[in-house]
């Protein structure tokens, strides 16, 4: 007879549940015995990765910053193409890896908490930051290239909310709006 041995989890284990408690229910919803019990472990196993409820939120915040978005920002550094193909990557990525579905529930959040605000204001700052950058270096202009960066951001934090992955063809809406963002004509210059 197998026996399963269950797998200890990790920090990461409860923040990523603790974020899906976030989008689900919000900041008020996210509690130990409940995430406890999604986890199928008990609330005292909790202890021994976080000081407390508070020590799990600022670790929320710290994982939305730096995984689900400084991470992605490194690989995009990384990434060996052209700075047209990077943006693309990027794109798809941050859809795929469903790195913004978080947004929103962060931005309810930091209407009600400074600490809240102040890490979803930096990170929005470095997203808009890296997105110009892009631009800038695919060619645009100063203004443009912050113009398309925003547009690009607040394409795909919005795009989180609207389930786009579960359509069948969400690479090819996303190609599209790629080519509407990189698209040097504007409808001025025309």
């Amino acid at each position: 007879m197998e026996h399963r041995v269950k797998q200890r989890l990790t920090r990461d284990d409860w923040v990523r549940e603790a974020l899906e408690v976030l989008e689900d229910r919000g900041v008020d919803g996210v509690k130990v015995v409940l995430i406890a019990k999604r986890l199928g472990v008990t609330s005292g196993s909790f202890y021994w990765h976080f000081k407390g409820l508070r020590d799990l939120l600022d670790s929320l915040l710290d994982y939305w910053e730096h995984t689900l978005t400084d991470a992605i920002a490194d690989a995009a550094m990384a990434f060996k193409g052209t700075p047209e193909a990077r943006i693309l990557d990027l794109m798809l990525r941050v859809i795929d890896e469903d790195a913004a579905t978080a947004d929103h529930a962060i931005s309810v959040w930091a209407r009600s908490a400074p600490i809240a605000r102040e890490t979803f204001d930096r990170t929005l700052r470095k997203r808009f930051e890296f997105a110009r950058w892009m631009f800038e270096e695919a060619g645009f202009g100063d203004r443009q290239a912050g113009m398309r960066g925003r547009l690009m951001v607040a394409y795909l934090m919005g795009e989180s909310m609207t389930d786009l992955k579960s359509t069948a063809d969400w690479r090819a809406i996303v190609q599209d709006q790629f080519e509407i963002l990189t698209n040097p004509i504007t409808k001025r210059q025309c």
